[in-house]
């Protein structure tokens, strides 16, 4: 059974899901319209036979507080650190998906005492390039498209369907499950405002601010990154020279996915998380 619970972090309210008994595995989400509820239900059911599982709604997301303030990749690690050590997880199996992978990196290098084995999914921080270069810059600078963009899916769940192709292999086999937890969440007043915070901290016109390029060999537990084959959010390319420089490090390509691989393939996801923790 799936259960709900809070803990408070200098101040803000960090909502968090939490499943089943055992080894502590974590799970971070990504940005945009993301939380706990969004990308990780279908991986929850999977692993929570086996090991308890937490996936928290990172700073400003999902139920959790949205205080002011820069929404940078160091704050969010901050903030999750803090969690893990409010509930004495640590050392826990850190996943983080998207931004949530880059936070989930930023965490195991600040603080490595907290993280056991770290699984990155598609993550951000692998490099420092903008996907569509100053376009991508501009439109974090002006986020009236963003606020728009939102507007328009809460008005309609085709628009909200059609939205995520672009993270998608193949929007037609996505369980409608997921559409409809996106279509909930984007109903939520304060929807993107996180997302439009962590642009304005982390997107520069020289490219993202937060990369890990210098640090990769610094990471001292096991790693295990997945990248879908398809995705044009954060190239392929990133992870496998990223996998050659962290000792250990090994990288797993799907290739049925795209940039949401727990919605995509969770049994995939699932079965590498299981991997790592029993070393095979």
């Amino acid at each position: 059974m799936v259960t709900d619970g809070a803990v408070t972090i200098d101040g803000p309210r960090i909502h968090y899901r939490e499943a089943g008994d055992g080894p502590p595995v974590v799970l971070l989400h990504g940005g945009i319209i993301d939380a706990a509820t969004v990308s990780w239900p279908p991986v929850i059911d999977r692993l929570a036979p086996d090991y308890r599982v937490l996936a928290p709604d990172l700073l400003g997301y999902g139920e959790s507080d949205l205080p002011p303030g820069p929404y940078s990749i160091p704050r969010h690690a901050g903030v999750v650190a803090d969690v893990l050590e409010a509930l004495d997880l640590g050392p826990v199996t850190l996943v983080g998906l998207s931004m949530g992978g880059g936070v989930a990196i930023q965490v195991a290098l600040d603080r490595p005492d907290l993280v056991d084995r770290l699984v990155p999914i598609d993550p951000f921080g692998l490099g420092r390039e903008l996907p569509n270069g100053l376009l991508s810059y501009a439109l974090a600078r002006v986020q009236l498209f963003n606020k728009l963009a939102i507007a328009a899916f809460r008005r309609s769940r085709r628009l909200t369907r059609a939205s995520l192709g672009g993270i998608v292999h193949d929007l037609d086999s996505l369980p409608p499950a997921a559409v409809e937890a996106v279509y909930r969440e984007v109903q939520r007043p304060t929807a993107g405002a996180a997302f439009r915070r962590f642009r304005d901290a982390e997107v520069t016109r020289d490219g993202y601010r937060t990369t890990f390029t210098d640090r990769f060999s610094e990471l001292s537990m096991p790693t295990q990154f997945i990248h879908g084959a398809h995705d044009e959010v954060f190239p392929v390319a990133w992870a496998r020279r990223t996998a050659d420089r962290v000792p250990g490090g090994e990288l797993t390509v799907l290739d049925d996915c795209a940039h949401w691989a727990p919605r995509e393939n969770p049994d995939a996801v699932a079965q590498l998380i299981r991997g790592v923790i029993s070393g095979v």
